[in-house]
């Protein structure tokens, strides 16, 4: 029987990711191991509570005892590691978070693997044969792009906040582990999720979330900062197939191929929103500029190459599907 550690599960991207994996992972068991700080939100699961399969369990992965004490307990065969604060501003005023969750979080996990999985180094225990670690990764820790150009598993690291930082810190040391004990690990660097469940913090619920309730809607800078936008569901179907199928030590990229700055996403949203619930004015004429961010990196973009020609994987969604969607997710939620 596979049980597998989720950590992070109700965040955004894990709180896609569960009902996913289960519904297509039957018998799988799946532990959910959540600290519930301000960004995870237990109601995002409500669809999977009573599933057999699955259980919570409130926690912090920087308790090193605690983490043990779980493994000894489930005999977990496998890790999804989504746990990471993850706000880039947040990052600029209170970067200790960051060190500790991501980096000291991440080195507590990859230890007590190493210690439940691996007799010596590449002799792993019997039982332990095929446990993996999957870590979840960003775009963010190669730095910035001019206007040309693509992020491949190759490009070099340039991470330019403490949250890109502190995630390019834990690469490095799932990658270590990797090469030094022998352990089974796979690592994905995605591009900017975007979809149900997402935080309000974050860029597109907030444009959704000020427009209609005719607040000014804050866009950095001259808003000409480029991402690739990527539907968060073809992100958790990526994470499964590297999961279940990618190659031990590798790193897959895996991005949307839908480039579009900020004003573009901006300007998109309100147009549907126009049409969606039309009010006198545009919802454009609430767009305000505002100062930049500190080291505000002008693009992202993701060479999928790899994850596509090795696994099959392919986005289904391109952004103007994709945000249409996202949109009546969120209008549904903003106008309960």
């Amino acid at each position: 029987m596979n049980t597998i550690l989720i950590t992070g599960g109700a965040g955004f991207i894990g709180a896609n990711f569960l009902p996913y994996f289960l519904k297509t992972n039957v018998g799988t068991k799946i532990i959910n191991l959540d600290n519930l700080t301000y960004a995870g939100d237990l109601t995002y699961l409500k669809e999977i509570e009573n599933n057999i399969d699955y259980t919570f369990v409130k926690g912090d992965i920087c308790d090193r005892d605690f983490v043990e004490a779980l493994f000894e307990k489930y005999n977990f065969n496998g890790v999804i590691h989504f746990a990471a604060e993850s706000h880039v501003d947040n990052s600029i005023t209170n970067p200790g978070a960051f060190i500790q969750t991501n980096i000291v979080g991440t080195f507590n996990l990859l230890e007590v693997a190493k210690k439940t999985w691996l007799e010596a180094p590449n002799q792993p225990k019997k039982g332990f044969e095929n446990a993996r670690f999957h870590h979840i990764s960003t775009d963010e820790v190669f730095g910035s792009l001019p206007e040309t150009g693509l992020f491949t598993e190759t490009t070099s690291y340039a991470p330019n906040s403490p949250y890109s930082a502190s995630k390019a810190s834990s690469d490095f040391l799932v990658r270590s582990y990797f090469h030094t004990y022998g352990l089974n690990v796979v690592t994905t660097n995605c591009s900017n999720n975007y979809g149900p469940k997402q935080h309000d913090e974050k860029l597109i619920p907030t444009i959704i979330r000020k427009a209609i309730s005719g607040e000014n809607i804050p866009i950095y800078g001259d808003g000409k900062n480029i991402r690739d936008w990527l539907y968060v569901l073809d992100h958790c179907k990526g994470i499964a197939l590297v999961f279940t199928e990618g190659r031990s030590g590798e790193t897959y990229n895996i991005g949307g191929n839908n480039e579009r700055n900020n004003l573009y996403i901006a300007t998109k949203i309100c147009e549907i929103l126009d049409g969606l619930v039309p009010k006198k004015n545009s919802y454009k004429e609430q767009i305000t500029f505002v100062s930049d961010r500190p080291g505000h990196d002008l693009r992202y973009a993701i060479d999928a190459t790899k994850i596509e020609i090795e696994l099959g994987w392919k986005a289904n969604e391109n952004f103007e599907t994709g945000i249409v969607k996202t949109i009546q997710w969120y209008l549904t939620k903003y106008q309960k």
